[in-house]
């Protein structure tokens, strides 16, 4: 396989998960190109965040495959996983409170270059890694916020950093579980830019409800409804299929 030619960095082959006997996943086939923003979505409970638990390993596969760049890395642990450029975030901000917005960031470059468990060090050690820093946090707008705590920041900014802290991990492709979830229409409007900003030379892979959110930055979707793949295109294919229109019916609107 010739990586210059074969466009799909992420995929799954099959991929199932069951819980006790209740099937989460059922046989779901993705196929996500290089360099796209991908967007999975459904109705509560379709089995997106169990598909994104399952290509970082937070659960085992049942059964199936799951490639990254062409390897299989279906039985790899989290670590390893985010070590080859898959890195994830999660629905609820994952950030230290009682840290600055400034260490919160350097820790995750901690983390990129192997140095987390150095805790003998003092923080003057890891100054050098400030300017660094300060570039990820002028790319997300919050280097005017870098001496604050994070627990002081508005959930959106939050939010902001959590995502600060995932490029500092220098991710090839990022997994973004719910970036917009409980935020006010700017704050949405905010992250959503930023995440097409950041979406340059990376790939994204992202469960979303906010359907103006999708619409507007992702350039295929994946619609899963009872752990299975009920429909793939782009967002004016998906938002015009009877299936999907009946899926969402309730719940969302998909236009």
């Amino acid at each position: 396989m010739n990586p210059l030619i074969y466009p799909y960095i992420l995929e799954t082959h099959n991929l199932y998960k069951s819980f006790k006997g209740f099937v989460a996943v059922s046989d779901v086939n993705l196929r996500i190109k290089k360099g796209s923003i991908h967007a999975l979505i459904g109705p509560n409970g379709a089995g997106k965040t169990t598909c994104f638990n399952l290509l970082t390993k937070f659960h085992s596969v049942t059964s199936g495959k799951i490639l990254f760049k062409g390897e299989d890395i279906s039985s790899l642990q989290p670590p390893e996983i985010a070590s080859k450029g898959l890195i994830r975030s999660f629905q609820i901000s994952a950030v230290f409170p009682h840290m600055t917005v400034l260490e919160n960031v350097r820790i995750a470059l901690q983390r990129k270059i192997g140095t987390q468990y150095h805790f003998w060090k003092s923080s003057a050690s890891l100054k050098h890694l400030d300017p660094q820093v300060m570039e990820l946090l002028e790319v997300v707008g919050l280097s005017g916020f870098s001496k604050e705590l994070a627990v002081q920041l508005p959930y959106g900014r939050k939010r902001v950093l959590e995502l600060a802290t995932t490029l500092a991990m220098d991710p090839e492709m990022m997994l973004l579980d719910e970036p917009t979830q409980g935020m006010g229409h700017e704050d949405v409007l905010r992250v959503t830019n930023l995440i097409a900003k950041v979406s340059q030379g990376r790939t994204v892979l992202m469960v979303e409800h906010n359907m103006k959110v999708v619409a507007s930055i992702a350039n295929q979707i994946s619609v899963l409804q009872r752990g299975a793949v009920l429909a793939e295109g782009t967002y004016d294919e998906v938002s015009k299929n009877p299936l999907v229109l009946e899926a969402y019916m309730g719940t969302v609107e998909v236009s």
